[in-house]
């Protein structure tokens, strides 16, 4: 099944962007998802049980820093634009 999840990260410190840079770049070392980023939150597509992996461990590791909120929206299809 693919998934399409939007990926909303705020951590809770002065010095928030190497915070919020170091998730997305661990994100886009992933060969089997597909991450795209904009100015409001980062997109990941993939299948589900790969993305869910995939971020289980990266948000645990953001979750070092402490205050890391993420707001996560879930979806069972492709929605990359770049598939349609």
């Amino acid at each position: 099944m693919k998934a399409s999840i939007e990926i909303s990260y705020y951590p809770l410190k002065e010095e928030y962007i190497a915070p919020i840079q170091g998730f997305i770049d661990r994100l886009n070392t992933y060969n089997n998802i597909k991450v795209l980023t904009n100015t409001m939150s980062t997109q990941v597509f993939g299948d589900y049980f790969e993305v869910m992996e995939i971020l289980t461990k990266e948000i645990h590791k953001s979750f070092e820093l402490p205050g890391s909120i993420f707001v996560i929206k879930i979806i069972n299809a492709n929605l990359n634009p770049a598939s349609q």
